[in-house]
């Protein structure tokens, strides 16, 4: 592998869709939380940081506009810590935060990211949240050893790590398809903008992991049919006409197309129940789901949705200027985001940590931010035998999560909650509840002094030329 510095780099092609799509109401951010067993001391943590942005620059950027295109410029600022906040996943402006797309928070012992989608996807934010969790436990005085997802901060970054795999793998000769058709959404009544209720449910991996296997599937196939499950018959008891019912579950691609890059490289597939057609008892809509997924889960149906997907950047769109082509991607989510989509479902997976690091660790959490139109998007990942499932719902109603902790509770999968809710914090007889204190009581309410001043651009003016029309 080679070690490279830069001073500007492109966005990659999945990230290149964010920016136009950020919005007073809506922005692509998504958390990660680790629960450490100790509380958190916020000058070690931010050491900590100082070291973990050094060997990973991809995320020590801000977002700059040419021409054609955004692309990320070196950040040289120091990148605030903050304590927690209640509405996390907030949108991003991207002159705020010292420019930074990314934010760092802690709460009694839990460290938390904020991401913003364009800097990179769950994997990538995972590395960087260990690599920063296990530099801390190290200032910390412990010995913590490194792994693919605990890097070495005295390492150098290599090139590798923030090149952009889409483009490396877009040589297929195969096509796919990529619109999708309007699908069936709970309504309910809507939280004001960036605000999210959010409920973990954590359980034993182990547990379900079996149940899993009693069905013949995996842990995600599983989680997907319970969502699928819970929509279709919503549907069916609204007695209205009868729309499909979608999963959308992003894939990592880097099983199927092996890259050390910490970049986005995922893509977004979808399983469908279509309630005209059939009704379903859960044993079916559970065949139906891992059927469906197995079968776009392959790596020639992968590789065409890649390289369509590329082509569309850069041979369509390339030399449109930015503003055009932000004003479509605007026009385009307005119409369209979410309308495909019933639930979602991010599952990042085990998160594998040396041996001596989960000794300090309690949990860690996936977060997706809230939607416009989605009350259910959800977020899951594990460590150890700890395995966290997070609702994101910006409706006030609770009637999703509370039907899939009966749904898992009456499979025998036993449950604790963590949760912003008051309705689940006021009665606890009815679920057990791991941290009434998981979630912080702050709200942040972005103001003008947390706008980052970055005065003159020391660039030359040949540079300036150059970078005015990078596409």
């Amino acid at each position: 592998m080679t070690e490279k510095s830069f001073e500007w780099l492109p966005l990659d092609n999945a990230g290149k869709i964010f920016p136009g799509q950020n919005s007073e109401k809506w922005s692509n951010v998504f958390r990660m939380s680790v629960q450490l067993k100790e509380d958190i001391e916020p000058d070690t943590l931010k050491e900590a940081l100082k070291r973990t942005l050094d060997r990973i620059p991809s995320l020590k950027v801000r977002l700059r506009k040419s021409l054609f295109a955004d692309y990320f410029e070196r950040n040289e600022k120091e990148c605030p810590v903050r304590h927690d906040v209640k509405n996390f996943c907030y949108r991003i402006n991207f002159k705020e935060n010292n420019g930074y797309l990314f934010r760092i928070f802690y709460h009694k012992s839990r460290i938390s990211i904020d991401v913003y989608h364009a800097l990179c996807d769950g994997y990538g934010a995972s590395v960087f949240l260990c690599t920063l969790a296990g530099e801390y436990l190290r200032l910390r005085g412990y010995d913590i050893s490194h792994a693919p997802s605990v890097l070495d901060v005295n390492e150098k970054a290599k090139a590798e790590e923030y090149a952009d795999p889409y483009e490396l793998y877009a040589t297929s000769d195969k096509t796919c398809k990529l619109l999708e058709t309007p699908a069936y959404h709970k309504k309910g009544t809507a939280l004001p903008a960036h605000m999210s209720h959010y409920t973990t449910v954590l359980m034993s991996f182990s547990e379900l992991h079996a149940l899993s296997k009693s069905y013949s599937v995996t842990v995600t196939e599983l989680l997907a049919a319970i969502l699928a499950d819970i929509h279709y018959r919503k549907q069916l008891s609204e007695c209205k006409r009868q729309k499909d019912v979608s999963v959308q579950i992003p894939v990592n691609l880097r099983k199927a197309f092996p890259t050390v890059s910490l970049r986005n490289f995922v893509i977004c597939l979808t399983v469908k129940i279509s309630p005209r057609k059939k009704e379903y008892s859960f044993e079916e809509i559970v065949r139906a789901v891992s059927e469906q997924l197995r079968a776009a889960n392959n790596r020639d149906f992968l590789h065409a949705y890649i390289t369509q997907t590329v082509k569309l950047q850069t041979v369509l769109l390339r030399f449109v200027p930015l503003i055009i082509k932000n004003t479509a991607v605007k026009v385009s989510f307005f119409f369209g985001a979410e309308y495909s989509t019933s639930a979602l479902l991010s599952n990042l997976g085990p998160v594998s940590v040396p041996e001596e690091m989960k000794e300090h660790i309690e949990s860690f959490s996936f977060f997706t931010g809230p939607g416009l139109v989605n009350g259910c998007r959800c977020g899951a990942a594990s460590v150890g035998d700890r395995f966290a499932f997070t609702f994101s719902n910006r409706y006030e109603e609770s009637d999703i999560e509370r039907e899939f902790i009966k749904k898992l509770t009456d499979m025998g999968i036993r449950v604790a909650l963590e949760t912003n809710r008051s309705e689940f914090l006021s009665s606890p007889q009815l679920i057990p509840l791991a941290d009434t204190e998981a979630c912080s009581d702050e709200v942040f309410i972005p103001s003008a002094e947390d706008r980052a001043d970055f005065g003159k651009s020391p660039l030359g003016t040949k540079e300036k030329i150059r970078r005015f029309f990078i596409s």
